[in-house]
């Protein structure tokens, strides 16, 4: 599809899924022959708080919240046919949102047919269709407001007359198309679909009816999105559980073994480094009914992308790909490429490297500062809610410093910082293999060396310590009933 003002007639979308619509699926659905493809909803509340980031790295551009976590991951392979669909019941705040992604996106879509609580109970999703008003004042704000197509998408009222009147004067807001689900808002995929709704809809109005919900029933292969689109009379149709399941659906060359679209789809998450829980999660409704074959069990006990690349063989992929991702890094330092800034401080998308332990970051930090006659480093720390990780941030010479990575300890998050510092310095940082600087004496090297038995006891200690403590948190998640990181966003390379 061309640059340009998106099209809504005849095409086939992906259909916003949470958990499911991040990057890695949304390009898998491109490639398998999808025109348009809509993000996972996404709140108001938290978009509007965050920066629009260009990480350099993964070659993507991220909207990232406070607490560093990516809440949405775009590139330019979709930009022109992604449609961002945000959860909303405030107009002002609708369009704050609508203006900060605008232009990486093709098009806003406003939630109005969601039924589950999460988005309900912000007076969002399907709560919307019971206060038209509200409805006419977000989307007329919207269209007014940006330079790209607004859509909704709706569920069905209990009457087909309500349900007619409500498309009416959504209509009259100037939107570029309605989506709707045939269902109404408590009924489940259990409940039969009402074609006869989507096609009175159809027939009432001029924009075109994006036709959903026939993903169990009515679509199964390629050639039954033609017949969907025919009983309902839609200009296009939008799949959800079908597309999960094989994304191939939309492929008139399919569908193709799941064992390869599996594979294609993890080589995306690997790529743009996607949470290895969402991946986790994401390979598990595919596998559906096998999700407890060795395949299914092996997936279920992975924690991190290069165990699932593991489990289907795809380790070399994933080697290379963290190599090419190194290179990224160390041709932007070496060019002095600065990741992402915020709010004046410099912020590095970080990552580990050897260091003895006798010889910290930290400690070449200090001495340089004395070498050059500036106060002493100072760090401050601040621990993040959801999984207690921590974030040091360091004052030198007035400018502040840290690593956008979070650590589970406070000295890993101080040495962090450190680390960034001295990078962007240009100052030695102690790594094994580098040429001996003289910022650190003889007398101390050799007195940390003495100890240095010692020092990496301790360090295997916290290390098992720390595994622990992960262990511990993860069993007191799943003993509280909390969805362990399974609708974690994307993270920060």
């Amino acid at each position: 599809m061309a640059a340009g003002r998106l099209s809504f007639s005849n095409i086939t979308a992906l259909a916003p899924m949470v958990r499911v619509g991040t990057l890695p699926m949304r390009l898998l659905a491109l490639d398998y022959g999808a025109d348009v493809v809509y993000c996972e909803e996404l709140i108001d509340i938290k978009m509007a708080q965050c920066h629009r980031v260009v990480n350099e790295v993964l070659e993507t551009v991220d909207f990232v919240a406070p607490d560093e976590r990516v809440m949405f991951r775009t590139c330019e392979r979709e930009k022109y046919r992604v449609i961002f669909q945000m959860g909303t019941a405030d107009p002002d705040r609708a369009l704050t949102v609508a203006r900060l992604v605008e232009k990486d996106v093709a098009a806003i879509d406003v939630n109005m047919g969601c039924p589950k609580e999460y988005s309900t109970k912000g007076g969002m999703g399907a709560a919307l269709l019971s206060d038209p008003d509200k409805i006419e004042a977000i989307l007329k704000k919207l269209v007014t407001g940006v330079s790209i197509p607004v859509t909704c998408k709706i569920r069905i009222l209990p009457s087909l007359e309500e349900t007619l009147a409500l498309v009416r004067r959504i209509e009259k807001t100037g939107v570029a198309a309605v989506a709707v689900h045939g269902r109404l808002k408590d009924e489940r995929p259990r409940h039969p679909l009402h074609c006869d709704y989507i096609q009175a809809v159809a027939r009432a109005v001029s924009i075109p009816v994006i036709a959903n919900g026939g993903s169990l029933d009515l679509v199964k292969t390629n050639a039954d999105i033609e017949e969907f689109r025919r009983a309902t009379g839609a200009s296009s149709v939008m799949l959800a559980r079908a597309a999960m399941w094989n994304a191939s659906v939309f492929s008139d060359q399919g569908p193709f073994p799941l064992e390869r679209v599996m594979e294609d789809y993890l080589k995306y998450a690997i790529r743009y480094t996607n949470h290895a829980f969402n991946t986790k999660y994401c390979l598990c409704q595919m596998l559906r009914d096998k999700v407890e074959s060795p395949l299914g069990k092996q997936v279920q006990a992975a924690q991190t992308n290069a165990e699932l690349s593991e489990a289907y063989g795809l380790q070399e992929f994933y080697r290379r790909t963290q190599e090419q991702l190194q290179a990224r890094r160390d041709a932007l330092q070496s060019g002095n490429g600065l990741f992402p800034s915020f709010d004046g401080v410099i912020c590095v998308c970080g990552f580990r490297r050897e260091y003895p332990p006798h010889i910290t970051p930290k400690m070449f930090l200090l001495e340089w500062s004395r070498k050059e006659k500036l106060e002493q480093p100072q760090y401050e720390m601040v621990q993040r809610s959801q999984d207690r990780a921590f974030q040091s941030t360091v004052t030198l010479a007035e400018k502040r410093y840290r690593s956008t990575l979070w650590e589970k300890s406070k000295k890993f998050a101080e040495q962090a910082a450190a680390v960034v510092c001295l990078r962007v310095l240009g100052v030695p940082e102690g790594r094994i293999g580098e040429e001996d600087s003289g910022l650190v004496c003889k007398r101390k090297r050799e007195g940390k060396m003495n100890g240095a038995a010692e020092e990496e006891a301790r360090t295997k200690r916290h290390a098992v310590d720390l595994r622990q403590e992960t262990d511990n948190s993860e069993a007191a998640a799943v003993a509280n009933g909390e969805r362990h990181g399974a609708d974690a966003p994307p993270e920060q390379p």
